[in-house]
């Protein structure tokens, strides 16, 4: 690494490249494991090869590594964890083998297919299992997430003042969009929190009303392309696992109580028919202490689920805690391999918190 730890943009990553710089990494390591026995889980998006960045034209913040990066982060965690499945997860929950003292999971959220085309052979290369939870509707229709159209919308929709008035699809909505790519991104930024505050259906109507006005109804796209299942079976027979995010990446605890329920019990369905056994483990779509609930854990409990992660970051106690509550370490693209390391080191004090709801 040629960066001075001064010059870089946040306090953990420079606190990450002195604690590198000093030596004391190892040391860290070892006296946090005499203090605590936990589950790291990381969770990714995606990971894009170089080439793919250039004229990428969705949202960035979802690239959470390119492949070089990841290919280093798969071998730092092969050679200094002890990866683990949720079935092991699951076994020792239910009374079966404790897990290493290392133990680590590796996530994806999602299912694009850079998972399978770019992350994939780099897990099946080195040894690593992960796993991959997927919103079974996108991979029938092939169809983007509605956040993802959102900002692809707002990177090429033509400048200037947007005013929808509200109806009795969606409330009233004004912002700009301005002509620099990295405002027009900040203004995508900000729909998505606002959006993610509203309830799950007026979020797809909210979509679908930027879409009419712009003329640009969601469509497959290249970019922005789930996996399919023949590359999910594929994958499962590998070693991998799949799991549910839902049918529509809906917010869940957002949405009328039986089509969240019907969100968990249909995925459950699809996995379980394509895949030739049920799958073991869901993430709740956003995944934030407002997208999930007792009601949500509750029926993806009757659906069949053996565990549930949130997206709030933290480390789980997996044998003590609620095996439908776990806690991941969001992997980001501002990560470098200096705060990669730290963060495996010492979670609490490196990992990103977790964004709490706007009032």
């Amino acid at each position: 690494m040629t960066e001075r730890a001064e010059s870089l943009p946040g306090h953990r990553q420079r606190l990450a490249h002195a604690c590198k710089r000093a030596g004391i990494l190892p040391a860290l390591t070892g006296l946090r494991g005499m203090l605590r026995r936990d589950l790291r889980i990381l969770a990714y998006h995606r990971v894009l090869d170089d080439e793919r960045l250039d004229g990428f034209d969705f949202d960035p913040e979802l690239v959470s590594a390119t492949a070089d990066d990841f290919r280093w982060q798969v071998r730092r965690v092969a050679r200094h964890m002890e990866p683990v499945r949720f079935a092991d997860v699951i076994a020792h929950i239910e009374g079966g083998p404790p897990l290493p003292k290392r133990a680590l999971l590796v996530t994806f959220d999602d299912g694009y297919d850079d998972n399978y085309h770019v992350a994939f052979p780099i897990l099946r290369e080195l040894g690593v299992p992960a796993t991959f939870f997927v919103s079974t509707g996108h991979v029938d229709s092939g169809m983007p997430f509605e956040y993802d159209w959102l900002v692809h919308m707002v990177r090429n929709a033509p400048p200037g003042e947007v005013r929808l008035e509200a109806g009795p699809e969606g409330g009233a909505l004004s912002f700009d969009v301005p002509s620099a790519l990295d405002a027009r991104l900040a203004v995508a930024g900000d729909l998505l929190a606002r959006m993610k505050e509203i309830p799950a259906l007026e979020q797809t109507a909210l979509v679908g009303r930027l879409a009419s006005l712009w003329g640009m109804p969601p469509r497959p796209h290249p970019q922005c392309r789930p996996m399919t299942w023949d590359q999910l079976r594929e994958m499962d027979a590998a070693g991998m696992e799949i799991g549910s995010h839902g049918v529509h990446h809906r917010m869940l605890a957002k949405l009328p109580r039986d089509e969240m329920a019907w969100e968990l019990q249909e995925s459950a369905k699809r996995l379980s028919a394509e895949l030739g056994h049920p799958a073991l483990s869901v993430a709740y779509p956003v995944g934030g202490p407002d997208a999930y609930d007792d009601a949500v854990v509750d029926a993806a409990r009757a659906s069949g689920f053996k565990a549930g992660c949130s997206y709030i970051s933290g480390t789980s106690q997996a044998a003590h805690g609620n095996r439908f509550e776990l806690r991941r370490i969001p992997v980001e693209r501002h990560v470098d391999r200096h705060w990669f390391e730290a963060m495996l080191a010492l979670p609490e004090l490196f990992m990103h918190p977790t964004p709490l709801p706007r009032d």
